[in-house]
């Protein structure tokens, strides 16, 4: 197939998903409308978007970035941050300010993200929660659900503190978790224990539905500004929101214990992240379209994918599952040469901090790490998967598409 039969097919591959994008167009026009009703609740104004230095003391503009995040998050509480570095720094503040000596956190969507297992102990590190008396147990999913026979045998025993969900795969195999089945999961938890902190990494899934986790019982969510709700403006931070008393430990635990949210100066970061969270739901549809699409070509060029075209999205991940580990390294580059950043620099299989297996990441982009922007990235482990994320313009992200069968229909990679 030459380029111009290859262009002429993604454009009938579009055809045929008018209706698939038509769903997620009318959750970007709800999620639009919970921020712009945020903006007008907290009455932002331009002297908002300036920053403080130093200590950070009286920032209102701070103030009203995290107003409206709680807001949209129907939540009490919001921290909003550039000293947050990431999503797995701000569940790591967020741990450590629930769990004390002794206490038991249990994991009920199976392992947490391979970051995060220095983090928790998993693999050994003298800063771990581990090393420091805090015990961990997982419950791993079942049929891509939760086991609920075994999460209610720990909270019977009535020892667990915290209970954390990971809602995007990771690096695993196993499909992300919908709030619909969050929710139930929640009720019946509250069922049993109605005083254990339930909290939600939100990484990857922010306003790819019209609900988030906050609006279905969970204490707090937590996640990254260089991914969904940065929307490639952000330039770093991180948000953890929920209830009041807990985003308060989080706050003393970030900064200085008595001082919390009062201190902790803004730079220039009060801007951006609202005119990213003002840009976020159709960011995101823009990511969700490219994502289906891939899916669609993809699969109908004899690759398996995840999820298919016509499945509810729950984040904006694209798995392709290529069992091949030239093809997923010959993917990546593809997706990096199409990058707008970089696009001469050709990613390699290399060790990467937090990751136990060699990582091949694409990721041309303005913000270093960020996962809004086209990208893709896996781990060089059976069965070789591509995790793609991105873009911020759906014709970017159809771009990369055409250069992608250009390269595995045209080229030394045919099926």
């Amino acid at each position: 197939m030459d380029r111009k039969s290859i262009v002429e097919y993604v454009y009938a591959c579009e055809d045929n998903l008018r209706a698939e994008f038509k769903k997620n167009e009318h959750i970007s026009f709800l999620n639009s409308m919970k921020v712009l009703n945020a903006f007008h609740k907290n009455r932002i104004s331009e002297s908002h978007l300036n920053g403080t230095t130093g200590y950070g003391y009286n920032d209102y503009g701070r103030d009203a970035v995290e107003a409206v995040y709680a807001d949209v998050f129907k939540c009490e509480d919001a921290l909003v941050r550039c000293q947050l570095i990431s999503g797995t720094h701000a569940l790591t503040v967020a741990m450590s300010a629930m769990l004390r000596p002794g206490d038991t956190m249990l994991a009920i969507s199976g392992k947490p993200y391979d970051t995060l297992d220095k983090v928790i102990g998993l693999v050994d590190n003298p800063s771990s929660l581990i090393s420091y008396g805090i015990k961990y147990e997982q419950v791993d999913l079942i049929d891509n659900n939760f086991d609920r026979d075994k999460i209610y045998t720990y909270l019977l025993k009535g020892n667990i503190k915290l209970i954390t969900i990971q809602r995007s795969k990771g690096y695993s195999t196993r499909e992300s978790l919908s709030i619909d089945k969050i929710e139930k999961i929640i009720d019946e938890i509250r069922r049993i224990d109605k005083k254990v902190i339930i909290m939600v990494d939100n990484c990857y899934c922010e306003f790819v539905d019209y609900r988030e986790p906050t609006e279905v019982g969970a204490d707090l969510v937590v996640g990254s500004l260089i991914k969904n709700l940065g929307a490639g403006i952000a330039t770093n931070g991180a948000y953890i929101c929920g209830r009041h008393d807990l985003v308060e430990l989080c706050s003393e635990r970030l900064n200085v214990p008595g001082q919390g949210k009062e201190v902790g100066p803004s730079g220039n970061a009060n801007r951006m992240f609202l005119l990213g969270l003002y840009m976020a739901p159709q960011v995101i549809l823009n990511s969700l379209k490219t994502a289906i699409l891939l899916s669609y070509v993809m699969e109908g060029i004899g690759y398996e994918v995840s999820p298919r075209y016509n499945d509810k999205r729950v984040d904006i991940v694209e798995n392709i599952i290529f069992k091949d580990p030239d093809k997923l390294i010959d993917f990546c580059k593809v997706i990096q040469a199409s990058s707008a950043i970089d696009s001469h620099v050709e990613p390699t299989p290399s060790d990467m901090p937090g990751y136990t297996d060699k990582v091949i990441m694409a990721s041309g982009s303005f913000t270093q790490g960020s996962s809004i922007e086209i990208s893709c990235d896996g781990p060089l482990r059976s069965p070789y998967i591509a995790y793609f994320q991105g873009s911020l313009s759906y014709d970017y992200g159809k771009i990369a598409i055409i250069n992608v069968l250009s390269k595995f229909v045209s080229g030394d990679n045919n099926e």
